[in-house]
Formats: C-alpha cells, sequence, structure tokens
C-alpha cells in the first residue's frame, strides 16, 4: 500500500512540477538562517494573533518568538521576496485518516491527540496575502466549522484539513479558490452534516481532490456531474461518503481523461462493476471495496496496462469465475479481491500472471474469504517473483502446497489457513528466506515437517499450525539437538504432534511473546531451562497435554497476560503467579489444597479465573471481591465447601458465575443481584438451601439459570419470566413446591427447561407450547457452557453442541391435568413428563413434533388410544408408554417398527398387539399371499383383532349373569333348590356308573393310554363330586385363555354321553 501510494505521489508530482517550480528554492525558516529573509511586520503580526487564538498542549510553537518569523516552525518565505507563502502546521505525530493499519507511525493516537492543536482560527490570516499552501491537518478543533475567509485565499493552491475535526458543512467559499490545485477535507468530524458539491465546479484547476467521510448523500444523484466539470483531475477519493448509486451512463465523466486514482470505497453501490472505468486508460490507482457491488469482474481490465493497485474487497455479492485478462496486467503490484463471492479456481490467472515478459510485477495477491475459491494451487505461483504477500486464508483450496513456492524469495506473508489443504507440506517452504509469518491453520494437512521445512527460514518471525479438530494428522519430527534458524516472536501449534517430548529446539528462542502448544501430545515435564529464558510471555497456552510436575512460581508475565494449563496433570499446590495476569485457565489437573486467601491481591488484574476440575479445597476467598474487573470466575467441581461469600459489589462486568459440584452451603447471597451483566449463574450440585433471592431479578440479561441438585425450596417465582434473553432454567432436583408460573411461557428464547425431581403441582401450563425458542433454528454457533442433559434414557453431557438442544423435563412431580398442546415446538428435541399424574389423552397432534427424539410419559394416568399421527414422527429413537391406561392396538410402521421392548408398553392393560404378547383380534389370521396383503385385507385384521379383544373382555362380565341367572333362583326359592339337589345326585350316580364302565372298556382296549384315560376320568370324577365346574373353568382359563372354550366344549360332550348312557 505504501509502495502504491509513492507511485502515484510520483505520478502526480510530474503534473505538479511545473506549477510548485519556484517553490525549490524557498527558505524553510526551520532549518537554517544563511538567507537573509524576513516577513513583514503586518505578516508577523498575523501569526501572532493566529497562534493567540490556537491551543498548544504540546508548545509546538514554541518557536514563534522574535521578529523574524520566516525562522518560526512550519513557517515558509519565498526566497526573492519576504512573503509567507506556506504554514505547514500538520499534526505529524498523528496516524493519517486514511492509513491502513500497516502503514500507522511510530506514535499512537493519544500521543498524537497530546500533540494536536485547537481553539479557533484567527482571521488575521488574511493578512497572508501570497499564501499558496495551508496545512492543518490532523489537529483536533473540535467540531469547529471550517471558516469561510479561506475562501478568500485567491493564491492558494494547496490546502489540507484532513482529519482535523472540523465540523458543520463544507462552506461555498471554497469554490472562489481558482488557482487550488489539491484539496483534502477528509474528516473525522462525528457530527454528520449533509454537504453538497455545486461549489466545486469554480474549482477549474483541481488536480487532487479528497473528500473522505464527508456525508455527500445529498449530492447522491448528481456527484458525477460536479466531478465531471473538474477536468483537470488527477486524483479522485470519495470513500465513506454516502454515495448510494454508480452513474449508469456510457461516460460519465467524459471531461475527465487523465485520471490517476479513483478511490469509491465504503459507499452504498449496489450495482454492477461499471464499464466507464475502462475509458480511463491512465487509471494507477482503483479502489471500490466495502460496497454492495454485484455480478462478476468484467473482462476489460486487461487493457488498464497502467494499473497497479485493485481493490475489490469486501463486495459480498461479486461472484462468478476471475477474468482470465486480469493476468494481462504486468504492471499491477496490488489485487484485493477477499470477502467477496469468487468461485472456480485461480490457475488460469496465475498461468497468465507467470507469462509476462520480465515476469509480473505482483506484490500482493489476496484472495481470501471467498468461499467457493477452490481447487490446486497451480505450479506457476512460483513464477510470481515479486510477491511478497500472498493471502489465500479462509477458501475452498485442497491439495498441497506447491513445490514452487520455494522460487518465491521475497515473500514475506503467507496466510493459507482456514481451506480444506489436505496434501502435504513441501521442504521447499524452508527456501523463503524472506519469510516473516506463515499461517498454516485450520487445514487437514498429512504427513511430517522435518529440519528441512524450516532450513532457510531466517526471518521468520511468527509461525501458526493450528487446528481446532483434536484429530492429528501432521507430525512435527525434528531432532532434539536441532537449532532453528529463526527467532520466533509468535508460535501457535495445536493438534500437531510435538512430543512425547517437550520440543528442545524451543530453548533458542528467547524472543518468544506467544507460545501455544496445544494439544501436541507432549507426555513430560517442562525442563529448568525453559523457565530461565526470561520470557516476557503474553500467551502462555500449553493445553491438552499431559505435561506434569508442579508448575514454578518464577514466571513473569507482562500486563495483560494470559496463561492456559488446561487438561494437564500438574499437581500441588496453588501455584503463585504474576500479578500482570488477566485471564487464567486451570482447569482439569490435579492441584489440591485452598485456593490462596490472599489470591485476589496478588492478582488483582484478573478478568478470568478457571480453575475448575481440580482437587481444590476449603473455603472460596474473600479477597476475590477485591477484584473489580472480574468478568468470569469458574470453581466447579472441586471440593470447596462453607457458604459462597459475600463479594458480589462492584463487579460491573462479571458475566459468568460457575461454582457447581461442590460441597457449598448455606443460601445464595442476595447480594448476586447486583451483578447487573451476569449471564451464567450456575451452583448445581451443592447443598444450597432457603429460597431463590429475589434480587436476582435484577439480572435481566441472564442467558443460563442452573440451581439444579441442591436442597432449594419454596416456589417458582414469577419473576423468571422477566429474564427475556434465559435459554436455560434448569431447576431439577430440588424441594421447590407450587404451581409452575405461566410466566415461564413468556421466555421467547427458551430452549432447555428442567424442572423434574421437585415437588411441584398444578397443571402443566397450556402457554407452555409458545415457547418459540424450540422452533427456531439456530444458525450461529453460541457459547453456553457445558451441561448433563437427560435424555434418550440417559444422562448426556453436551459442550459445543449444546445450542442445537431442545429439551422439557418436568418428570417425577406431582403434576396432574391433561398434556397440553405442544405442536408448535417444531424443534422439541426431548419431552420428559414421566412419573407425574397427568390424565386424557396424548394429543393428537403430538405427531407434528417431527424433529422429537426423546418422548417419556410413562407412569401417569394416561388412558386412550396412541395417536396414529405419532407414526410420523421419524426422529424418534426413545419412547416409553409404561404403567398407563392406554388402550388399542400399538402402531406397527416407521418408527414403532424398531421399539421392539415390551417394557415400553409395560403396564397399559388394555394395549394390544407387538411386542406385547396379548394380541389383538384377528392377529392369528395368518396371511398366506406371498407377495404382500393389501389395506382392505389389513383394515379386516385389525377389525377381527378389535372384536377379538372385546370378546375377551365380554366374557368375564358373562359368566358372572350366567351363573347367578342359574344358581341366584335356586338360593331364594327352596323347592327348586331342593330339586336341583336332587337332580344333581341321581346325576352322580349315573357319572359314577358310566365312568366305572368306561374305565373297565379302555383297561381292556387302551394298552398305551389306559394310564392316562384313567387319571383323567378320576381326576374328573374327583373334580365332580366336589362341585368344581366353576373351578375347572377358571383354572383353564387362567392356565390357558386361548383353549377355554375346546376345554369347555369337551367336557360337555362328555357329560352328554354319561347322561344318554
Amino acid at each position: 500500500m505504501a509502495n502504491i501510494n509513492a507511485s502515484v505521489h510520483f505520478l502526480l508530482l510530474i503534473f505538479l512540477s511545473s506549477t510548485f517550480l519556484y517553490l525549490e528554492t524557498v527558505k524553510f525558516g526551520s532549518c537554517n538562517g544563511v538567507l537573509n529573509v524576513s516577513c513583514t511586520e503586518i505578516e508577523r503580526k498575523a501569526l501572532v494573533d493566529f497562534k493567540q487564538g490556537l491551543t498548544d498542549p504540546s508548545g509546538r510553537l514554541s518557536s514563534w518568538v522574535g521578529l523574524d518569523c520566516c525562522r518560526w516552525s512550519g513557517v515558509v518565505c519565498s526566497q526573492r521576496v519576504p512573503r509567507v507563502i506556506k504554514l505547514k502546521l500538520r499534526n505529524q505525530y498523528a496516524r493519517s485518516p486514511d492509513a491502513n493499519d500497516e502503514d500507522t507511525g511510530a506514535f499512537g493516537d493519544d500521543y498524537g491527540a497530546a500533540h494536536a492543536f485547537g481553539g479557533e482560527i484567527s482571521h488575521s490570516l488574511l493578512d497572508l496575502k501570497d499564501l499558496r499552501y495551508l496545512d492543518l491537518s490532523m489537529n483536533n478543533f473540535e467540531g469547529l466549522q471550517i471558516p469561510k475567509f479561506i475562501g478568500s485565499f485567491k493564491r492558494l493552491r494547496y490546502l489540507n484539513l484532513s482529519g482535523a475535526s472540523f465540523g458543520g458543512t463544507i462552506p461555498p467559499h471554497l469554490g472562489n479558490l481558482s488557482s487550488l490545485l489539491y484539496l483534502d477535507l477528509y474528516s473525522y468530524s462525528v457530527e454528520s452534516v449533509e454537504d453538497d458539491l455545486h461549489w466545486l465546479s469554480g474549482l477549474s484547476s483541481l488536480r487532487h481532490l479528497n473528500l473522505g467521510n464527508v456525508d455527500l448523500s445529498k449530492a447522491a444523484a448528481y456527484w458525477h456531474r460536479a466531478v465531471n466539470s473538474l477536468s483537470s483531475l488527477l486524483e479522485l477519493r470519495l470513500p465513506r461518503c454516502g454515495l448510494s448509486s454508480l452513474p449508469d451512463l456510457p461516460l460519465p465523466f467524459f471531461n475527465v481523461t487523465s485520471l490517476l486514482v479513483l478511490d469509491l470505497s465504503n459507499n452504498g453501490f449496489n450495482s454492477s462493476i461499471p464499464r466507464w472505468l475502462f475509458n480511463f486508460s491512465s487509471l494507477a490507482y482503483l479502489d471500490l471495496n466495502s460496497n454492495n457491488l454485484q455480478g462478476s469482474v468484467p473482462e476489460g481490465f486487461g487493457h488498464l496496462i497502467s494499473l497497479k493497485y485493485i481493490d475489490f474487497s469486501s463486495n459480498l455479492f461479486i461472484g462468478g469465475h476471475l477474468p482470465r485478462d486480469l493476468g494481462k496486467l504486468c504492471n499491477l503490484r496490488t489485487l484485493k479481491l477477499s470477502f467477496n463471492s469468487i468461485s472456480g479456481e485461480i490457475a488460469e490467472l496465475i498461468d497468465v500472471l507467470s507469462e509476462c515478459v520480465n515476469s509480473s510485477s505482483l506484490e500482493s495477491l489476496d484472495l481470501g474469504f471467498n468461499y467457493k475459491m477452490g481447487g490446486f494451487l497451480p505450479n506457476s505461483l512460483g513464477h510470481l517473483k515479486n510477491l511478497k504477500s500472498l493471502h489465500l486464508w479462509t477458501n475452498s483450496f485442497v491439495g498441497s502446497i506447491p513445490n514452487s513456492i520455494g522460487n518465491l524469495s521475497s515473500l514475506q506473508e503467507f496466510y493459507i489457513s482456514e481451506n480444506q489443504m489436505n496434501g502435504i507440506i513441501p521442504e521447499s517452504v524452508g527456501q523463503l528466506s524472506a519469510l516473516v509469518a506463515l499461517d498454516l491453520s485450520e487445514n487437514p494437512w498429512v504427513g511430517v515437517m522435518t529440519e528441512s521445512h524450516f532450513s532457510n527460514l531466517t526471518s521468520l518471525t511468527d509461525l501458526a499450525v493450528k487446528k481446532s479438530s483434536p484429530n492429528i494428522t501432521l507430525v512435527f519430527n525434528v531432532n532434539s539437538k536441532w537449532i532453528p534458524p529463526f527467532k520466533l516472536n509468535y508460535l501457535e501449534l495445536q493438534a500437531c504432534q510435538l512430543g512425547p517430548k517437550f520440543p528442545a529446539w524451543l530453548r533458542t528462542q528467547n524472543q518468544l511473546k506467544t507460545i501455544v502448544l496445544n494439544n501436541a501430545r507432549i507426555s513430560d515435564t517442562i525442563p529448568d531451562w525453559f523457565w530461565k529464558l526470561d520470557l516476557q510471555l503474553e500467551l502462555l497456552d500449553i493445553a491438552n497435554n499431559k505435561l506434569s510436575g508442579r508448575f514454578p512460581n518464577s514466571l513473569k508475565f507482562p500486563k495483560n497476560a494470559v496463561v492456559d494449563l488446561s487438561s494437564n496433570r500438574f499437581d500441588g499446590p496453588f501455584p503463585h503467579f504474576s500479578s500482570n495476569l488477566s485471564s487464567l485457565y486451570l482447569t482439569d489437573n490435579l492441584f489440591s489444597g485452598p485456593i490462596p486467601r490472599d489470591v485476589g491481591k496478588t492478582m488483582p488484574w484478573l478478568t478470568n479465573f478457571d480453575v475448575s476440575w481440580n482437587s481444590l479445597n476449603g473455603t472460596i476467598p474473600l479477597s476475590l471481591g477485591k477484584i473489580a474487573g472480574l468478568t468470569s470466575l469458574v470453581l466447579s467441581n472441586n471440593h470447596l465447601s462453607g457458604e459462597i461469600p459475600l463479594i458480589w459489589n462492584d463487579k460491573p462486568d462479571l458475566y459468568i458465575v460457575d461454582m457447581a459440584n461442590n460441597s457449598l452451603s448455606g443460601e445464595i447471597p442476595s447480594s448476586m443481584g447486583t451483578l447487573n451483566s451476569l449471564m451464567f449463574l450456575i451452583l448445581s450440585g451443592n447443598k444450597l438451601s432457603g429460597e431463590i433471592p429475589s434480587s436476582l431479578q435484577n439480572c435481566k440479561d441472564m442467558e443460563r439459570f442452573d440451581l439444579g441438585d441442591n436442597r432449594l425450596s419454596g416456589n417458582l417465582p414469577s419473576w423468571i419470566g422477566e429474564m427475556q434473553s434465559l435459554l436455560i432454567l434448569r431447576l431439577r432436583s430440588n424441594l421447590f413446591d407450587g404451581n409452575i408460573p405461566s410466566q415461564v411461557c413468556s421466555l421467547s428464547h427458551l430452549h432447555i427447561l428442567d424442572l423434574a425431581h421437585n415437588n411441584l403441582s398444578g397443571s402443566v401450563p397450556s402457554c407452555l407450547g409458545n415457547l418459540s425458542g424450540m422452533a427456531t433454528e439456530i444458525s450461529n454457533e453460541r457459547y453456553e457452557g457445558q451441561l448433563s442433559v437427560v435424555m434418550k434414557g440417559r444422562e448426556l453431557i453436551y459442550h459445543n453442541t449444546l445450542y442445537l438442544v431442545n429439551s422439557i423435563d418436568l418428570s417425577d412431580n406431582n403434576i396432574s391435568g391433561k398434556l397440553p398442546e405442544l405442536r408448535n415446538l417444531s424443534r422439541l428435541g426431548t419431552l420428559n413428563l414421566s412419573r407425574n399424574h397427568l390424565t386424557g389423552n396424548i394429543p393428537e397432534d403430538v405427531g407434528s413434533l417431527s424433529l422429537l427424539e426423546t418422548l417419556d410419559l410413562s407412569r401417569n394416568q394416561l388412558s386412550g388410544l396412541i395417536p396414529p399421527s405419532m407414526v410420523s414422527m421419524t426422529s424418534l429413537n426413545h419412547l416409553n408408554l409404561s404403567y398407563n391406561r392406554l388402550s388399542g392396538k400399538i402402531p406397527t410402521s416407521n418408527q414403532f417398527q424398531t421399539f421392539n421392548d415390551p417394557s415400553i408398553y409395560r403396564n397399559n392393560l388394555a394395549l394390544c398387539g407387538k411386542p406385547l404378547t396379548m394380541k389383538c383380534p384377528g392377529d392369528d389370521e395368518a396371511t398366506t399371499d406371498s407377495s404382500g396383503v393389501d389395506n382392505e385385507d389389513h383394515d379386516d385384521e385389525h377389525e377381527d383383532a378389535f372384536e377379538m379383544k372385546w370378546f375377551y373382555v365380554s366374557m368375564g362380565p358373562g359368566f358372572v349373569v350366567g351363573f347367578w341367572g342359574v344358581f341366584g333362583p335356586l338360593i331364594i326359592n327352596r323347592s327348586w333348590r331342593r330339586a336341583y339337589f336332587r337332580f344333581l345326585d341321581e346325576m352322580k350316580d349315573r357319572v359314577m356308573v358310566v365312568i366305572t364302565v368306561n374305565v373297565a372298556r379302555l383297561q381292556k382296549n387302551a394298552n398305551g393310554k389306559e394310564d392316562n384315560m384313567e387319571l383323567e376320568q378320576v381326576s374328573i370324577h374327583k373334580l365332580s363330586n366336589q362341585n368344581n365346574c366353576f373351578h375347572v373353568s377358571v383354572i383353564c382359563f387362567m392356565l390357558n385363555p386361548d383353549h377355554i372354550i375346546l376345554n369347555l366344549m369337551e367336557y360337555c360332550v362328555f357329560v352328554f354321553q354319561v347322561v344318554s348312557y
């Protein structure tokens, strides 16, 4: 960028040289006093009055004393006559308003502000009749309007008021400056005032115009006509001006034929890239970035052979393939096409560029963040010998880096992170001696990197090869005695195998400020020499390894440093860390003992403090209350005891408090309600008692409210419904009673509601189906922490995907009434209402919950049929309807074919069909058609099964009616009773005769069967003597209900034969 600007300004210098030639011999008052030139008294007094109107906090005008104002700092006089011709009062300590981040000076914004002029601009400047050059840029006039009298400097040729915080509208009097060649009003004004451009027509000699950041929306319809009046214009910069449209004309700038620089970036253009650009045959600099341009990059730019700089970046709707003729721009030095929607491969463009005579001039190529751009990197990439910066990050490139990359001897930056590069990293990368920054992160590289990959990287300072996926496919295999040729400042290696030993080559890297060795498979102790490097580390991340031993107390860190030792095996007492730390992560280690009582005094600048999943004990230190800037406090999964301390005042930024799974007791402090920024309150798994303090209703931004697994009691507060940002409400396994407040239904973002295992009563709020958070698709990943959710019949721990879980669990309470309508909860994944007292039918529209995976309605008093619509719940994989009063046939299609465990339907006495042993009427009628049965046959089977079921059900009452219909009169009428028993006695005698005769006959005629027949007759004889026909029938029914009819009929036939005999 700096080189391009230098080239452009050199071209401008050629055009302006004839005008400013006579100024080459002027005497600069701030340089020397050899020439005897002195300003007039009138001009001296004018400058003194001007100084008195200014504020000068740093004394930049301290030299403005004495009689000779030509010697004053910033004042330039003509050599031939003692006249002031230049005022060069730019604030050199401030950053240019249009500078890129890499072009910033040695001084920061605060330093620049301390040297800025302010105050008023005196009219006395009008006495400088010969003033040709006025530069007040980069000062701070705090919204002062540009003085109108500036338009009276008839000889003024250079006016620069950029970045000086002028306000108001641009005075049209500037249009009187007919000799003006250079005008820069690039604004830093906070106030947005619409300006017009009618005054531009008076600047007939203007060659340089910069109105960047000036609101020109009022001139959006005619700005091109105003510019077209400037026939001498060479440089036009109108970035961030609110120009909503580009002119839709073939030749909107027919008078402007020599334009070299065109900057229309950061406007609201929503058209395609205009073809009238091709008329600027001398154009060297073109910047249209950060608009809403659409369509593809048109063919034709190849004819603009003078182009050195093209920036079409950050136009999200620019797509299509890159035109081939861009490769013809052999003089092009910078090409920026990042943050677009360009697709296809880049091989053709690179191939054409590589064919340039004397090689391409391209120095910077930025194609990053074009997600559809991919393919293999061409081998011709190595022919761009002048390339210094190559940005290919966040695309879809695949394969390996071509071996020719080693030919790019000038390459300083190579960023190819976040692609799909699944090949190897060639050893030729090690030949890039000018390379300063190398970022290969977030790619599935394979293979091994050795010393050869770094052999000649003598300029390397930044190296990043990280991957968020824990899967390791890239191995660093270097000799333990290897001495790298570089001195790194930044090292980030994540999900790359460095271990099992701690990398010995780090012994020479004594300039490191950032070390990331995360998930590097290091199973070692950190050697003593590492601690003796005396590094001033801004970031130390060695998490997710198997490092062991004790962490030393001697490490020094600069202010705002971050230390992450998570998921290792460090042990011993809590280490003593530098007071400069801003974030400390010690989670998942073996640290033991108490947290130091003075931790809040020794680390007063902490913002993030995470010591979860250790073996820390004791109480929570009161000194944590002294850390005013704390934003996250995570102490979960330790052995901490005692009460929650009163440390919550003056914590305006604290948004995470996680003390889950300890042994904390007592009540929740009401002072926690002063945490206005609190978003995550997780106190589950303790022994807390009492009620939820009402002060927590002040935490309006709460997203996760988790007090589960405690001993809290009382009613659920209705003010929970005021936490409109709430995503997770988990109060399970407490002693809460009363009704579920209907205000819960107003939580429009809630996607996990867990009130299980309490003593809640009343009914399920009928408005529960209004929880729109369980019907909204989440497109962006968001952090919600880690949570154990009961679903699919077991506890599952969710972390990175917790935001995708949608669950309602009200199980194991005393809730009664009917099931509410929940059809609107289209993304609900888990519904558990088991172990309550719910009645009524399962709603027919439950089948509309197509994404439901878990449904548990067991141990209630639900009745009726299983809704047929449930067969459309194709995501359902866990179902429990046991211990209810459901009836009818169990569905058998879709997902129900997989529910073959009878326990799913246990203790629903009127249910029938598979997988239960109780068959429905018609189930025994087998179909013999091997080709399948049509729908009518299935309907007949279902009807028969239904009739058979009612036959079984009606048989009991029928037997009772028949029995009492016979024996009832016998009990009431004595004469009938006597006659009946006389009949029985006679029948008994006849039966005995028949039995005796038949036994004798069978003994003679049935050799193999005589024992069985005798046993049968004797059994019947005994039962008959005891008048146990009723018992026989009942016993037969109990042993084999399917054959009761056959048993009874056989017995009756036998008795009929006896009677006949």
